[in-house]
């Protein structure tokens, strides 16, 4: 599936909630993790791919692996600062500061409750996904002088110079 980039509207509008838990479902989550893998990430938003749900996949290795639908986030105060990047953003990546743990309680693939916990790495593509479906980038929340950098690195790259896949 072609990946949005910057500039493209879907992935600024917040995404509707997941109603239908069926083959259809089932069909974009496995479409959705070979787009991930190919580009190569650890985690992909349904928007990112022009699908307007609150859905997502991730896989950040060691087994950390699924797909989580209508997704709700309780965050730690301890933080985290690392280098981020974005499939919609490609080629860059930035110190963001993020929350060190993060749990997510939403449903499966098959519209079954979960809740699930992670930190680090795990907590991070938690925000970042979730931030995708609530219309956010990660380039909006970062330090003043990272945000410039990030926004002068994007007028000069070529992707953002080319018609958005629509």
């Amino acid at each position: 599936m072609p990946i949005r980039i910057w500039g493209d509207p879907v992935l600024r509008t917040p995404c509707d909630p997941v109603t239908t838990f069926d083959s259809d479902l089932r069909r974009l989550v496995d479409d959705m993790f070979e787009t991930m893998y190919d580009a190569p990430g650890v985690g992909l938003a349904a928007n990112q791919v022009g699908v307007s749900l609150r859905l997502f996949v991730y896989d950040v290795g060691d087994g950390l692996k699924g797909v989580v639908a209508n997704p709700e986030l309780e965050l730690s105060e301890e933080e985290q600062v690392g280098d981020e990047g974005c499939l919609s953003v490609p080629g860059l990546a930035y110190n963001r500061r993020r929350a060190m743990h993060a749990t997510v309680t939403g449903q499966d693939v098959n519209g079954e409750p979960l809740t699930l916990t992670g930190s680090g790495l795990l907590a991070r593509c938690f925000q970042h996904e979730t931030d995708h479906i609530n219309g956010e980038l990660y380039v909006d929340k970062l330090d003043r002088d990272e945000r410039k950098a990030a926004l002068k690195a994007i007028r000069e790259a070529d992707w953002a110079r080319e018609p958005s896949v629509g």
